[in-house]
């Protein structure tokens, strides 16, 4: 949930143009939108949206008024994501989106895993205590692209959502 917050605290300071008035280098997202979810509750919303269309919120909302939103993101980027999405006025919604990998990770008992490799050096942590077992899905993201790191967060169940960073 930790990549969720991020997301909800930069569409809350949205206002401010990157290089136009006077901020640095704003986040850079796979997708956003504004569009109308008449049915949708609350303020704002987090989720992941499934390869097979398959959302997962992670708010209490009524089933199907994230459907506008989630429509709208898909016309920019394909599922598997990451999305956020914040109230503006009436029913307006603006929306982000980012890239993610899902995996399943039976064998991780903790909700965040981070996995390191460095000069063929594997660290990895669950719940910021460290772990030597293999995750095999985990260790086949990182095959094959050198210096990397991997940072995965609990979806649902065995489901982790996961982000690939080139080191």
């Amino acid at each position: 949930m930790a990549r969720h917050d991020e997301m909800l605290s930069a569409l809350a300071a949205g206002g401010a143009i990157p290089g136009v008035m006077g901020v640095g280098p704003g986040r850079t997202w796979d997708a956003v939108v504004s569009t109308h979810a008449t049915e949708l509750s609350g303020d704002a919303v987090t989720f992941v949206a499934l390869e097979d269309g398959t959302l997962i919120v992670f708010e209490d909302v009524p089933d199907g008024s994230l459907g506008p939103i989630a429509d709208a993101l898909e016309e920019m980027v394909p599922p598997p994501y990451r999305g956020a999405a914040a109230k503006n006025e009436g029913d307006v919604w603006t929306a982000v989106a980012e890239s993610v990998s899902i995996a399943e990770l039976p064998n991780v008992r903790g909700d965040t895993a981070d996995l390191s490799v460095v000069d063929g050096v594997r660290e990895l942590t669950v719940d910021g205590e460290s772990e030597t077992s293999p995750v095999p899905a985990l260790d086949d993201l990182a095959e094959g692209r050198g210096d990397v790191a991997l940072h995965a967060e609990r979806v649902d169940g065995d489901l982790f959502a996961v982000d690939v960073f080139p080191l």
